[in-house]
Formats: C-alpha cells, structure tokens, sequence
C-alpha cells in the first residue's frame, strides 16, 4: 500500500510575498500605486507571519480589533470587505503565490495533484478571480509551468492544480487542496435545508486541507444578511485571538482610489444597502421571514400529493415563466374550517416551452374541477390567452407577491396550513427574507428562487384570506359549496370517482384524526335534488353571509 511521505519542515517560499509584490518581473505590475496597497500589504504580511510598521501595526489593530498578530501567520481568515476593495485580485494573489512559490510535493503521493480551489455560488461568479491568477500565472517568469489550461482550471509542471468551482458539498470531498478560496461567501445559500448551505461547503474543505501542512482556507465577501458563515466568524472571532483571523474593512480603507464623492452619493441613495456594500457593515434592515421550525410545523409528513376528492372546490395559483430563467410553478389547494390544506404542486424548470407546460397544467387543474386559476402579473396578456386556449380562465392577482408572503405568515405562525412533504418548497418558503426600507416599510422576497413559494403564497392566502379579484373569486368558493349542499355533487368532479356521503377529509389532517378519534360526528347521507340549484343564483350580500359564517364556524 502506497504510503504519503512526510518532511519534518513545512513548505517555505524561496521570497516572501511582499517581495514579489514590489518586483517588477514578478506580481509589482499589478501593485504600481503602492500606497493604495498600504492596507492589503499589512493583511499580506499578517497572514504570512511578517514584521509590520507601526502604521501598518494601526491598521491591523483598526481592522482587527485585536492588539497583535500572531507571531507565525493565520491559516485561515474571513476577510469582509466593501466593494470594490480589492478582494478578488488579493486572493488571486495569494493563489498565485501559493501555487508556484511553494513545493507541495513532500505531502503528496504519485500520481496525487494539490488542487488551489476557487469556489464561489457558480462558476461565473468565480471567474472574476481566476481571471486575474490565469494572467499572474502567465508572466515570463512562471508561463514554463502551465501544462494544460482550460476554461475553468489550470495545471501546473508542480502537480498543483488551480481550479474554479460552484458550490457543491459533494464535489469538494474529493480533492486534496493546498487553498480553499470562498468569494462572496456572504452570498452562498446558509439555509440548512437547501441543497448546499455555506457551512456544508466549508465543513467539506476542511478535512481536504488536513494532510497538507500550510494550507490555507480564505473566505471574502462583502457582507449581507446577520446570518451564515461569514456572520459567524465576524461575530466569533473579530476582535478575539484565535487562530481564524477576521479582517474587517470599508472600501476606502483598502481601496482609497474609491472616490469619496462616489462612496457619499451612495449612502445618500440608501444608506442601509451603502452600509454593507461601502462600510462592510451586516445589513440591520435584513431578517429572515420565517422559522425553519415554524414551516416544517405545517408539512405533513409523507403527504406528497392528495387525489382530487368528489365535494371538494379545490383553487389553484400559477406562477408563470417564460420557460429560459425561472420555473414555472402551480399549487391547487382547498380548505377545511379556517384552514388551507395544499393537495398539489407542479414545477417546469427551465429550459421548457411555455406552450407544452400550460397545457400540462391546463389538464391538472381539470382533474381538480378547477376552471378559473389566478396567477402572478406576468409577461402581459399571454397566460390568459394561453390558458384561455385551453378553457381555463386566468386572472391576475390583485396583489404583489410581497403581500402575499406577508398573508401567508399568520397561516404557518397558527398551523392554519397544511404543506405537502416537498423539501424545495420548505427551503424556499425558508429562504424569504424581510427587507425594511428608508421609508420603513416592509418586503418580502428571496435572494434566490422562489417560484414555488410563490404559487404557495397565492393558492393559500387567496382561499383562506383575499379576494382575488375584485371581490368575486372568494366567494365564487361558497356560491359552489352552497351549489353542492342543494343540488348534490359538484359537475366539476370526474363521474369515475366513487360516491360519498359524508365530507371527505384530506387523510391526515386535523379533521381527519378528529373524524378518527370520534370527535366529529359523520354528517347524515345528503339528499339528492332534482332541478337547478337556486344556490347558483345567490346574490352576493348572501354569498358574503355564507363566507362570514364558514370562517366565524
């Protein structure tokens, strides 16, 4: 068995990085206004373990908020930095230095390559960085060492490989690395429930640091929300001795070309999103919408799906999309008591025709008795003429999706809603944030994709709280029931499905246990009546009479 050889001394560089920064045949022609530099050559030289001048000294205790550095360097460090501080061409910087200044080759075994890993939440938003390192590597002095350059890696004659890569916990596992670098880490998913939250991604470069002495993990982001990874650390380890080093800079203090005037205009604008972009300050105005504890509360587990069910007057929200960004989603919902109980949920990823998915969904809404489907103020007149093609009635909502969210709230916060078993649904309705703007008022939206939640939001708030559309769809619900009550089942519902004489609870919800337990007592076989329903011709004074009734009962 091949066994990984080890030297007593770890891997030092033959100059240190400050002095290839000031040489001119070597990084000094990224670096020619030097005293714009001051501030990142102080962070250079406490993360590598070098002397600093007493202003540099001040810079450190300012960014810091520690007294002194460590004697040898840091391995690791969370830098939150404004933008436009020159984060993205320092770590380039460091990976540069790293992958042709030091001999990684005692700690790796045949046929083994040390990898330099540049990960930020997709592969285009880590080009930035590796752009700059492809054009340090390519200088006279290191171009001999390229073997094989592609457009996301690059090999080195060292067995160093750099390489950029999305964030995926998965795909981490399998290297060796010698540098992890996180850019806009402050940006990553941190929800734990969504398919690659940042502490996941960190928790997997760690261990593929552990056989290499030296390596180094750094994190930079301009911050966001108080939440996540780079929140953590920032509120950890600044102004603690610890081995994790958090470095904490406005714009102008590590980029002072910024002008000033532009850096004032911009808190002027908005001082709260000026305070984290500019000042590297954690928005305050930022929270999140929900507990994960409170959604996952209303999701029924093992519950996927519900059939449609004879005497139930189901309701469905589209959330359309032009089939080439964002999906396109439907959720049919009915109700029970105060409560909405979420029977189905549809979603076309993209890429999709949006032709093909409506007619799709045209015929799930069918199957449910549904003829009329509100949707989300989307592309002009094309859902309706497009669902309209295929005899489904659509209407716009009559509110923003922000409102909305704000609606769909108090129905998880009192359990009021049933949610089907669907992870992305749960992370989405997670992922919302609560934005409070200058002029304090609040939105809610996600930072991501939310199309799921959306059709959510509008399928349940609409049947248990809003009207629609101008006052018709809500009660459009009770004018049905009362239709149903007197001239027996619905003509909606297919004639395949069974008979029933009783309400037909969804199985497992809360009336259905009560049913269970004997708590509700079987409604008596109704009679069947021949004829046209006067409840059809119900005025809407009545209507509204029998929806205050439904919702006090």
């Amino acid at each position: 068995m091949m066994t990984r050889a080890r030297k007593a001394a770890e891997p030092k560089p033959p100059i240190s990085i400050i002095a290839a920064c000031q040489d001119e045949a070597i990084f000094g022609p990224w670096f020619k206004d030097r005293e714009t530099w001051t501030a990142w050559f102080a962070f250079l030289k406490v993360m590598f373990g070098l002397a600093l001048e007493d202003a540099e000294h001040a810079i450190f205790q300012q960014c810091t908020g520690r007294t002194a550095p460590a004697p040898g360097g840091y391995l690791e460090a969370t830098l939150v930095i404004g933008r436009r501080g020159g984060k993205s061409l320092i770590l380039a910087l460091i990976a540069a230095f790293l992958a042709a200044f030091y001999d990684w080759s005692p700690y790796l075994t045949g046929g083994e390559r040390g990898t330099i890993m540049v990960v930020a939440a997709d592969r285009k938003q880590a080009r930035s960085i590796f752009r700059y390192l492809k054009e340090m590597l390519s200088i006279p002095l290191l171009a001999g060492m390229i073997q094989r350059e592609t457009a996301d890696s690059v090999d080195l004659s060292n067995n160093i490989t750099v390489e950029i890569l999305a964030a995926n916990f998965r795909t981490i596992r399998s290297y060796t690395l010698v540098a992890g670098l996180c850019d806009e880490l402050a940006f990553w998913p941190t929800d734990e429930g969504l398919a690659n939250p940042d502490s996941e991604i960190i928790g997997a470069i760690r261990p593929a640091m552990a056989t290499i002495p030296k390596a180094m993990l750094l994190k930079a982001s301009s911050p966001y929300a108080k939440r996540g990874e780079l929140w953590e650390d920032l509120k950890r380890y600044f102004g603690q001795d610890s081995k994790v080093l958090v470095w904490q800079a406005a714009t102008r203090v590590m980029n002072p070309s910024v002008p000033e005037s532009f850096i004032a205009e911009a808190y002027e604008r908005d001082p709260a999103n000026a305070a984290a972009e500019y000042g590297a300050e954690p928005r305050s105005d930022i929270e999140s919408f929900v507990s994960r504890e409170a959604v996952e509360a209303c999701v029924i587990k093992g519950r996927f799906e519900l059939p449609p069910m004879k005497g139930v007057v189901y309701s469905g929200f589209v959330d359309p999309s032009g089939g080439s960004a964002d999906s396109m989603t439907l959720t049919i919902c009915h109700r029970e008591a105060d409560r909405a109980i979420v029977d189905a949920i549809r979603e076309a990823k993209p890429p999709f025709s949006p032709e093909a998915i409506t007619a799709e969904f045209a015929v799930l809404l069918k199957s449910y008795g549904i003829k009329r489907v509100v949707g989300d103020k989307y592309a002009g007149l094309w859902p309706r003429e497009r669902f309209e093609t295929h005899g489904i009635v659509y209407e716009a909502s009559a509110k923003p999706k922000s409102d909305l969210y704000s609606e769909l709230l108090p129905l998880i916060n009192g359990r009021r809603i049933e949610l089907l078993d669907h992870n992305k649904a749960v992370a989405q309705i997670c992922s919302l944030e609560r934005r409070t703007a200058r002029s304090g008022k609040d939105s809610i939206d996600a930072l991501g994709h939310e199309d799921i939640a959306n059709s959510i939001a509008g399928a349940a708030t609409g049947l248990i709280l809003q009207d629609w559309s101008g006052g018709r769809a809500i009660f459009e619900v009770e004018r049905r029931r009362a239709a149903e009550r007197a001239n027996g089942p619905s003509p909606f519902i297919p004639n395949d499905q069974p008979e029933f004489d009783k309400p037909q609870w969804a199985k497992n919800s809360v009336e259905w246990a009560r049913e269970q337990a004997g708590e509700i007592v079987p409604h008596p076989p109704r009679e069947k009546v021949g004829g046209t329903s006067t409840a059809t011709r119900t005025t809407d004074d009545e209507i509204r009479e029998l929806f205050s009734a439904t919702m006090k009962g």
